[in-house]
């Protein structure tokens, strides 16, 4: 008599009846791969990307739900509920990732409407003192022929 055939006699278990196991299947969805469009900037196609992903992450999400819910009824432990309760949790995070990543496409399209209100407090003129001077010299001599033409018009009125 075999070890195993002794421990099953010490527990009343025979032989006669083969243990027999449910097999549950279930639908494998395979990654989406990634195609990267050419005419499309980066911005789009990594927001794309990133949307693909939060879907796929957010559908396996709600599978593990399942199947944990599952578990927590059959088993009725505290514990089997407690990571239920976390991994819902996850779940609904990631959805608000995935809005979020809405705003943020918004926000990276969205243009600046006034650059003319730039206030620069600090320039740096990089050149010699001659060429600064020049430069300053240029712009006096434009400044008065500006308010020569502006005293001419009012004249004429």
């Amino acid at each position: 008599m075999s070890i195993d055939e002794k421990i099953n006699e010490a527990l009343g278990i025979s032989n006669d009846k083969p243990v027999t196991k449910a097999v549950v299947k279930q639908e494998y969805t395979p990654p989406v791969p990634r195609v990267e469009d050419k005419e499309k900037d980066d911005i789009d196609n990594d927001y794309k990307y990133s949307r693909e992903n939060y879907f796929n992450l957010i559908e396996r999400g709600q599978d593990a739900i399942q199947g944990i819910l599952d578990i927590a009824n059959q088993s009725q432990h505290p514990r089997a509920y407690e990571v239920a309760g976390n991994l819902i949790k996850q779940v609904a995070d990631t959805v608000d990732k995935l809005q979020d990543l809405q705003g943020k496409l918004k926000s990276l399209k969205e243009v600046p409407k006034n650059t003319n209100n730039t206030n620069i407090k600090q320039a740096l003129f990089i050149g010699s003192s001659s060429q600064l001077h020049k430069l300053l010299k240029e712009k006096q001599d434009i400044k008065k022929v500006e308010d020569a033409e502006f005293t001419d018009t009012n004249e004429k009125k």
